[in-house]
């Protein structure tokens, strides 16, 4: 089983602040909260798992040790201790570890730092995020130099040299009395080597600013908020190191007719009261281009909602779609001839108080109210 990474269980980079941690878990804990799902499962599992991410991305102690040891820091009874799950018996075997991890690294050469992840806004129209699209997008950033191939030197023969300042090792250590901190070489950023003829291009990075566009497969049933990752396609790594990933973050058009609850399409339907009293139908443009007839039951009130079942939006990596909901709405008529006016007098004058039982009701209590 694959384990999930707290920092992608909140949707965060590794080096946010407290704060960014903090609103991504609150937004994260609203939405998937079971309450708000009457109970579903897989949203209750996604919920604890957003818990167990924040809880420990929210103690600086225990973010440290997951940053080095990942969930391993707080297995086999490690709880909160930093160290107590990372299999150390005693301070000594802490301090060996440390220490020797220190040394082994003094004679191997780290990798160039990776390429940064990259972030891209996509806004979908209502029809695109039902069926899907392809998406070509068009970003700017750092890619891999044309001169170079990415290497970072014109001279293939004796392209890099060992770094003075690390000996190769891609990083250095200061002691501060009894601890040492161990940080990345300023020098070589990393890679334990620097160049010894850069390329003018890129200087000696390996990279260069380039904008491309990209094709990218959008599935059927994104809403706002989903986030799509691309591997591979952020920023280039320093000097042919791994790249970044690119993540997508879908935003959604104001539709003309449509308002969108998760799968569910709800339309506001204006009908005449004459329509509203004695029944009919009308027909909206479905989302797939099929219309779809909703039947009006006569006596229908202002606010009911009729429901068309799988009229709604695509299941997002699932099958089926939502419903289609039409919350009608009875409108009086502001402009009425003398012959329509002449009609609805005769109307009223027939009138017993049954026709509109809910109005007899209300009357009747403020009757009874003022003793009436």
């Amino acid at each position: 089983m694959v384990e999930q990474d707290y920092y992608d269980v909140l949707g965060v980079q590794r080096t946010a602040d407290p704060e960014v941690i903090k609103a991504a878990y609150r937004k994260l804990a609203k939405e998937h909260h079971p309450d708000r799902h009457n109970g579903c499962s897989e949203r209750e599992a996604q919920f604890k798992a957003i818990n167990e991410a924040y809880d420990c991305l929210k103690d600086p102690q225990k973010r440290a040790a997951y940053d080095r040891f990942g969930k391993a820091a707080f297995q086999n009874g490690g709880g909160g201790d930093p160290f107590g799950g990372a299999g150390f018996e005693s301070f000594s075997d802490i301090f060996s570890s440390i220490f020797g991890e220190f040394a082994d690294r003094q004679n191997a050469r780290a990798n160039p730092a990776r390429g940064a992840d990259l972030r891209y806004d996509l806004e979908l129209s209502l029809e695109e995020a039902f069926a899907g699209t392809e998406a070509n997008i068009s970003i700017e950033a750092l890619a891999e130099c044309d001169t170079c191939e990415g290497r970072g030197c014109t001279n293939t023969a004796d392209c890099a040299r060992t770094c003075g300042t690390c000996g190769g090792a891609g990083r250095v250590r200061a002691q501060q009395g009894f601890f040492v901190v161990e940080r990345g070489c300023p020098t070589c950023r990393g890679s334990g080597e620097v160049i010894a003829d850069p390329c003018h291009s890129c200087e000696g990075e390996g990279r260069a600013l380039k904008r491309r566009t990209l094709s990218v497969k959008i599935p059927a049933g994104v809403d706002e908020g989903t986030r799509i990752r691309v591997a591979g396609e952020g920023e280039s790594g320093v000097r042919n190191a791994p790249s970044g990933d690119l993540y997508i973050f879908v935003h959604m058009k104001r539709h003309a007719i449509y308002a969108r609850e998760g799968t569910t399409l709800v339309a506001e339907c204006p009908v005449t009261f004459t329509t509203a009293a004695l029944g009919g139908s009308i027909s909206l443009p479905g989302i797939d281009g099929q219309p779809v007839e909703i039947k009006i039951p006569s006596g229908i009130q202002s606010g009911e909602q009729l429901r068309h079942r799988g009229a709604g939006m695509s299941v997002l990596n699932g099958r089926g779609r939502g419903d289609l909901v039409a919350r009608v709405l009875v409108e009086t008529p502001t402009r009425l001839s003398k012959e329509q006016k002449k009609l609805l007098e005769e109307f009223r004058a027939t009138e017993t108080g049954d026709e509109c039982p809910a109005a007899k009701s209300f009357f009747g209590r403020i009757r009874d109210a003022i003793g009436g």
